[in-house]
């Protein structure tokens, strides 16, 4: 009997939903091999999920108060009781580490989510409206002509020391690399065929940027949004030490250096595991940075195996 309309397309579509299922599946599992078979993105990987449990479960795991004063036991060295010693007024370093630690990755995540956000929009527009780039671009060219730091230092003497603040002051300054970094992605898309079919059919304008031009910028926006959280955490503690970022007696990586350079000589404990635990976040972003570039941007990975 032969078979009706319904009955022949029924298996044709099982089929291709079947093959995008499978597609699909052996394209993570691809993502997968190549994930764990870079070593930059494992170690930054462990070390990214090592400090979020360090931030989570703070009040767990120094069992202490980060503000608590114990003039007795003032400018201690490490012990079994003080593993990182204790400050100028008795408080526990590690304490202190641990929040200050968990201030700062709060900081950079937040300045890096806006900043990815606010540049992802004024990169895809400005990429494909003409007469919108000049006028955007322009605004970013100048943000960028000023150097991070200084920047950063001359808001926050406008608006004031606080949190919010500070990551306002930081999402500004980094607003301007993210657009760009975007800017060219779209300004590549826009140029090819399927974007110009989109536009003859009558596609509208937000339509085709956000569906067809925005998926190809995401993966260099992941990337230089890692990059931001980094570059963000050290801005803040270079702000923090300098008395323009988070005010004391919040602990900030920042603020704890800012406290040891005073006993840097007689308490170095009060400089060195503060800056360790600096150095710790930031290569922990920039190695997964390098591990998202080397998977995500084709032309990164051609280069590495040629070299």
């Amino acid at each position: 009997m032969p078979l009706s309309d319904t009955d022949t397309n029924m298996p044709v579509a099982f089929d291709s939903d079947d093959a995008r299922i499978r597609l699909k599946r052996e394209n993570r599992k691809l993502f997968a091999r190549r994930f764990i078979a870079n070593k930059s993105a494992v170690i930054g990987s462990a070390l990214i999920a090592l400090i979020a449990v360090v931030s989570l479960f703070a009040p767990w795991i120094s069992g202490r108060d980060p503000y608590g004063l114990d003039v007795v036991n003032r400018l201690k060295p490490p012990s079994p009781a003080f593993p990182f010693g204790t400050d100028n007024f008795g408080r526990d370093l590690l304490t202190r580490v641990v929040y200050g630690t968990r201030m700062s990755a709060e900081v950079g995540f937040a300045v890096a989510f806006a900043s990815s956000l606010i540049g992802l929009v004024i990169g895809l527009y400005a990429g494909y409206i003409k007469w919108l780039d000049q006028i955007l671009m322009r605004v970013m060219d100048g943000l960028f002509a000023f150097p991070a730091v200084l920047l950063a230092i001359a808001m926050m003497a406008a608006l004031g020391p606080s949190v919010g603040n500070l990551i306002v002051c930081l999402t500004i300054v980094f607003v301007p690399s993210i657009a760009r970094i975007v800017r060219s992605s779209a300004l590549i898309s826009k140029e090819q065929t399927y974007i110009e079919a989109m536009h003859a059919l009558g596609a509208s304008r937000n339509r085709i940027i956000w569906k067809h031009i925005m998926p190809g910028a995401l993966s260099p926006l992941i990337v230089q949004g890692s990059f931001v959280f980094a570059e963000a955490i050290i801005v803040e503690a270079a702000l923090s030490f300098l008395g323009a970022g988070i005010p004391a007696p919040t602990p900030s990586l920042g603020n704890l250096l800012s406290d040891g350079k005073l006993f840097i000589y007689n308490s170095s404990w009060m400089t060195i595991f503060p800056g360790l635990a600096l150095v710790l976040v930031v290569l922990a972003m920039n190695l997964f940075g390098d591990g998202l570039r080397d998977l995500l941007d084709p032309h990164a990975r051609r280069a590495g195996k040629k070299r």
